[in-house]
C-alpha cells in the first residue's frame, strides 16, 4: 500500500473526509508555489494536488487556464516545479499528486518521467486526457515506484466503463462533478449523488469530487452524498490571485481552513 492509499485508510477509520486543495505550479511565482504548499499543508490539507501549467489545457476552465498561461509565461519548466517539490515535500504532511497532460509524459519518455517525479517526492498523479483504454504502460510503470496514478470518472461514464476505472485506479477514484471544464459554480449537479451511490455498488475505493466546489456549503454537501474526498481548484487559485502574494497566501489559507472545519465535522444523521 502507497502513502496515498494508507492516508486514506486512516482518514476512513477517523470518518473522516479528505480535502485535496489544487494549485498550478509557477502562478504567480515558483518562490510562492513553495509557500502556498506550505501554507496548504500547515491549515489542514492532506493531499495537495499540483497541477503543471501546459499550453493547451482541455480540461481546465478560465481560472486555473489563466494560471498555467501566466506560469508559462514566466517560463515555467518541468524541472524547476520538480525542484519545488523536492525542496518541500519532505517537510509537509500532505502527499503531494501531480496533475500533468499526457504530452509532456510522452515528451519525457513515460519511465524517464515516471522515475524523476517518484525521486522528487511526488506520490500521486493524475492525467486527465489519458483514456483508460491507452493507460497501461503508465500504470505498469507507475506501479514498479510506488506512485499511484488515479483515474477520472465523468458524469456521462457508463456502468461498464466505470468498472474498468474503479478497477486500475490508483489511490483513489477521481469523480468529476460536471460535464465541462473545471470551474466556480453556484450548484453542483444531481448526477453526482446518484453517481456516487452507484459507484459503492461497484468499488469500495476512496472516490473524490471534483469540478466545481468552491464554498463549504458544497464541501458540505458533497461529503454528506458520501465523498471519501473533496477537490478544490479554481477556488484557490482565484485567491491566491488576488492581491499581493502574502495577501493570496492569507486568503489560500483561510478557505483551507474553513473547508477542512466542515470536513472534519460529524455526519449529520437524517431520518428516514
Amino acid at each position: 500500500m502507497t502513502i496515498i492509499s494508507d492516508t486514506f485508510e486512516k482518514l476512513r477509520q477517523q470518518d473522516r473526509c479528505a480535502l485535496i486543495p489544487f494549485i498550478t505550479a509557477g502562478d504567480p511565482n515558483l518562490e510562492t508555489t513553495a509557500q502556498v504548499l506550505r501554507v496548504l499543508d500547515d491549515n489542514g490539507a492532506d493531499f495537495i494536488e499540483l497541477g503543471f501549467p501546459y499550453s493547451d489545457p482541455l480540461a481546465d476552465g478560465p481560472v486555473i487556464h489563466a494560471a498555467a498561461t501566466h506560469a508559462l509565461k514566466r517560463g515555467t519548466r518541468l524541472e524547476e516545479v520538480l525542484e519545488v517539490i523536492q525542496m518541500t515535500s519532505s517537510s509537509i504532511k500532505a502527499p503531494i499528486i501531480l496533475f500533468t497532460y499526457y504530452n509532456p509524459i510522452l515528451n519525457r519518455g513515460i519511465r524517464s518521467f515516471v522515475e524523476q517525479i517518484a525521486r522528487m517526492g511526488v506520490e500521486g498523479l493524475i492525467v486527465p486526457d489519458l483514456p483508460i483504454e491507452e493507460a497501461s504502460h503508465l500504470l505498469q510503470v507507475t506501479s514498479e515506484v510506488g506512485i499511484e496514478v488515479t483515474l477520472l470518472v465523468a458524469p456521462t461514464s457508463s456502468t461498464e466503463r466505470i468498472k474498468a476505472i474503479a478497477t486500475q485506479s490508483g489511490g483513489f477514484i477521481y469523480l468529476v462533478s460536471v460535464t465541462g471544464v473545471t470551474g466556480i459554480r453556484s450548484n453542483l449537479q444531481g448526477r453526482v449523488k446518484e453517481l456516487l451511490g452507484q459507484m459503492r455498488q461497484i468499488t469500495d475505493k476512496p472516490i473524490g469530487v471534483g469540478f466545481g466546489i468552491s464554498s463549504r456549503e458544497q464541501a458540505q454537501q458533497v461529503r454528506e452524498w458520501g465523498a471519501d474526498a473533496v477537490i478544490v481548484g479554481s477556488a484557490f487559485v482565484q485567491r491566491l490571485a488576488t492581491g499581493t502574494p502574502t495577501e493570496g497566501l492569507q486568503a489560500v489559507g483561510h478557505l483551507c481552513r474553513e473547508l477542512k472545519t466542515v470536513l472534519d465535522t460529524p455526519k449529520i444523521a437524517i431520518s428516514v
